[in-house]
């Protein structure tokens, strides 16, 4: 299993390519966890879902279908998922910097 996590310091620019806050990977099956912000100003997380297979080609694709055996791996990587966006909701409600 592979978690990847943003910097807390890392901003949100609409301008760049969005970056996933965390990854997680159960070959193979990856939840990729997105930061979004609510028009209000609001931080929510959105949770994306791929399984990555080789074509005929030999090459590695990405798909968003799951066969039976991949049912367990998804299921485990969405229960991570999980547990790692409260994480990130409990460091969003934390003050940056503690007062002087």
């Amino acid at each position: 299993m592979t978690i990847r996590q943003q910097r807390p310091d890392e901003t949100t620019d609409t301008s760049a390519p969005r970056e996933p806050v965390s990854r997680v990977k159960l070959f193979p099956v990856e939840a990729t966890i997105w930061r979004n912000s609510s028009k209000d100003g609001g931080l929510f997380y959105v949770v994306t879902f791929g399984r990555a297979y080789r074509d005929r080609d030999d090459k590695w694709k990405t798909s968003n279908s799951f066969n039976a055996e991949d049912l367990l791996s998804l299921a485990k990587a969405a229960d991570i998922a999980h547990s790692k966006i409260h994480e990130l909701r409990a460091a969003d409600r934390q003050p940056d910097e503690p007062d002087a």
